[in-house]
Order: C-alpha cells, then sequence, then structure tokens
C-alpha cells in the first residue's frame, strides 16, 4: 500500500481529512478559498498528497485547532479562543487575511507589538534568560531548589547604585544575571513580569522572592536585587 501518491485526476468536492489524528470533512472548495496560501496549494493536482490507511488525506499539524482554520474558511469566523495556537497554525497554511485579524486581536497585538518590542530594548534578554536556566539547572543537583539572583536596573543610575553590591556577590562568588538598563516606558517590576512570564513558558517551575540584604548593601537591594527560585520536584 502506498501511503504517498501524485494526484493524476481531479480530487473529489468533498474531501476527508486527517488532520494529526482528528477527522474533518469538508468541501475542496473551502479548502482552497484563498489561492496562494499553502493550504490551497496542498490541494493542487501537482502537489503530493499523504494519505492515511483509510484513503484520508494526511496533514501532520495540530488537529485540534484546524477546526478553527475551518470555522473561518466556511464562513469568515475569527476566532475568539486559542488565539495564540491558531495563529501558529495560520502562519503555516500561509492564511494571509486570517494572519492580519489575528494580529488585530488583543492577545497578538499585545505579545507582538507591545511586549516583544519593549523586551527588543532590553539588552540581551533572551541570552539572559538562558543563563538563568543553565546557573538554575547546575544547582540543581540533589536538592529540590534553585537560587538564581537576578539584578534588574532600568537607568544608568540604577547601574551605578549597584555597583558595590555586584562587587561584593561576586566577590563571594555568587552569579549574579543582570538585566537592564532600558530607555522605555515599562518599569523594573513590568520585567520581572516578563522574566517569569518567559521562563514559565519554558515549562519551568518557578517563584519570586525579594532578595534579602546582606550587611555592606547601603541600600534597600530588594528595589534592584531579586531571587528566582526553581523548584524540580
Amino acid at each position: 500500500r502506498r501511503s504517498w501518491y501524485k494526484m493524476i485526476f481531479e480530487l473529489p468536492p468533498i474531501v476527508e481529512l486527517n488532520v494529526g489524528g482528528e477527522m474533518y470533512t469538508t468541501t475542496l472548495s473551502t479548502l482552497k478559498k484563498h489561492p496562494g496560501s499553502k493550504l490551497a496549494e496542498m490541494f493542487t493536482s501537482q502537489h503530493k498528497l499523504r494519505t492515511d490507511s483509510k484513503g484520508r488525506i494526511f496533514i501532520d499539524r495540530p488537529g485540534t485547532y484546524f477546526k478553527y482554520i475551518l470555522e473561518y474558511l466556511r464562513s469568515n469566523q475569527v476566532p475568539t479562543q486559542c488565539i495564540q495556537d491558531v495563529y501558529k497554525e495560520a502562519l503555516f497554511y500561509d492564511i494571509e487575511p486570517l494572519i492580519k485579524q489575528l494580529e488585530d486581536s488583543p492577545q497578538i497585538f499585545g505579545e507582538r507589538v507591545a511586549r516583544k518590542q519593549f523586551l527588543a530594548r532590553v539588552p540581551n534578554y533572551r541570552e539572559n534568560i538562558e543563563l538563568m536556566i543553565r546557573i538554575a539547572r547546575a544547582e540543581a543537583v540533589a536538592s529540590r531548589y534553585s537560587n538564581v539572583i537576578i539584578c534588574v536596573v532600568k537607568t544608568e543610575e540604577d547601574v551605578a547604585r549597584c555597583q558595590d553590591a555586584l562587587n561584593s556577590l561576586d566577590m563571594d562568588k555568587k552569579s549574579v544575571v543582570k538585566f537592564g538598563p532600558w530607555k522605555a516606558a515599562p518599569s523594573i517590576y513590568d520585567l520581572l513580569d516578563c522574566i517569569q512570564m518567559d521562563v514559565k513558558d519554558k515549562g519551568y517551575k518557578i517563584s519570586l522572592h525579594a532578595h534579602v540584604a546582606e550587611k555592606g548593601f547601603r541600600f534597600k537591594s530588594q528595589d534592584f536585587f531579586h531571587v528566582i527560585q526553581f523548584t524540580w520536584w
């Protein structure tokens, strides 16, 4: 039995699909509603299609969200659930009108335009997130928790105020991941929210605590120094 075949005849007007294990039945015209999209191109006579054991056309994508794609193709209904996941599928199938409408939704607009534009102004933000995780994993041996100290400074003045404390922690051989400074409106606590959000999105269980001031700190350390605690079990 061949699971790959090249269409040498017209597809039937009613098409049965197996999308990642979820079964759908729709019309060929619905699937080809937006010429030029990747989805429409899948169903041209020149495209190779894969079938399952029942002869249904197989698409190796998350089937759960394909129903929202179909709803849009059938009735122009923009989904209001699972927005982020549907957006990923719209990008994969390259359905341009749906992509644009989803990008106008509060969820996608806030993530793409507001939050990402802010984080782009925080130097080495993504690299620092990965550094934090590496430090936490290195300290996780035979331990339930890992504590990573972070220093978050918004302005150059904040950097100067923290320098003595950073030097002291360095002398004590304590690793500190420093975020900032940046030139944008969001505050230190806005950035802390972003850090927690992005680390949790990677599957880690974390909590945020104020850093306990030690002798020699000339200011309230909790203003700039915080502890991200990773819980492993």
